[in-house]
């Protein structure tokens, strides 16, 4: 039978066991807890910059240049957080916020969350105007034609769309990235098998080409074809088309904005290939890069008897189907816009 001092002994001994059980336990909850802190939570970063990570850098120079640009406290502990996540980092140019952790930091670059810029292109633009637009942003690299002569593509050949890029791309990248997807849109008519071209177009360039001026004569998707069947009509009649956008686009050198000015009755009377009101048929290409609507109203253009067409002071058009009709609209338009000025 254990004496009363070995029972103590121990009692002793077991709670000296527990308590330092304790006193690791909490150990190991401040160090978990400081650690999620420091690099989890914690940052250096006082201000918004920009981190460009070379093809072939390793995690360790990484760590090294953040490091001495003041974004991070230990180099160890974002080689360690990097090699937890996925074990390495991706290039690219990287946008680190104001506040960010090293944890914030190793993620983005392991994930390779890269910083991109978006870049929105309207339906009905030419070429020369999607230019302007990628010139105006800053976060683009290059020129947007390339070449010994600094060709750019035709007109219709580019699909309009938001494209998000990183930062940095180049902008023949993205003139690339719009004809690729322009081409994909065809190829998607084509495999719904609805690229079959109405009397008396022929080939799809024809399409785009009559679309390109659709676009540009309306900017309501629901009037597309009904406007499509006018031009069609007139070209099934050996009518001139005479829409005034390819008249706007010859006056202009192809850039298709008068900016400010009016379309003038001499604008209309100028020689030049893209002019409707003096030649008859398509004109020679596009006159601006065409939305996925125009496209299909042009393929599925309304079923209808109109030859004519005037603007109703809405943004939308009257419909008719003799010149007489169309006189008398076209009277109501003239009253409508002599009221604005």
């Amino acid at each position: 039978m254990k004496s009363k001092n070995q029972n103590t002994k121990m009692q002793l001994s077991i709670y000296g066991h527990r308590a330092w059980l304790v006193i690791f336990a909490v150990w190991v909850v401040v160090g978990v807890t400081f650690g999620a802190w420091h690099y989890g939570f914690r940052s250096v970063v006082r201000e918004d910059v920009s981190f460009i990570i070379a093809d072939g850098a390793s995690v360790t120079s990484v760590a090294r240049r953040l490091k001495e640009q003041g974004l991070i406290t230990s180099k160890d502990g974002f080689k360690i957080t990097v090699r937890l996540i996925s074990g390495n980092i991706k290039r690219g140019l990287y946008d680190i916020p104001k506040g960010t952790s090293v944890y914030g930091i190793a993620r983005m670059m392991a994930r390779g969350d890269i910083a991109t810029t978006t870049v929105m292109i309207p339906e009905g633009l030419t070429v020369k105007q999607i230019v302007a637009i990628l010139d105006r942003n800053p976060h683009l690299t290059g020129s947007a034609c390339l070449g010994a002569n600094n060709t750019c593509p035709a007109n219709g050949s580019l699909f309009p769309d938001t494209y998000r890029v990183a930062k940095g791309t180049s902008r023949a990248a993205v003139i690339e990235l719009m004809r690729l997807r322009k081409s994909d849109i065809r190829h998607q008519f084509e495999r719904r098998g609805e690229a079959v071209f109405p009397r008396p177009l022929q080939t799809w360039d024809e399409v785009i080409v009559l679309a390109s001026i659709v676009q540009k004569e309306t900017p309501k998707r629901h009037e597309m074809p009904k406007v499509a069947g006018v031009f069609l009509n007139r070209l099934n009649r050996n009518m001139r088309l005479q829409a005034d956008p390819t008249v706007v686009f010859a006056v202009t050198g192809g850039l298709g904005d008068m900016q400010g000015r009016p379309l003038v009755r001499t604008h209309l009377q100028r020689p030049h290939p893209y002019n409707t009101y003096l030649n008859h048929g398509l004109p020679p290409g596009a006159i601006a890069n065409v939305g996925r609507a125009a496209i299909q109203a042009v393929l599925n253009p309304a079923d209808t008897e109109y030859l004519f067409f005037v603007a109703d002071g809405t943004g939308g058009h009257i419909f008719s189907r003799t010149y007489q009709e169309h006189r008398v609209n076209h009277e109501a338009w003239r009253e409508i816009r002599s009221g604005r000025r």
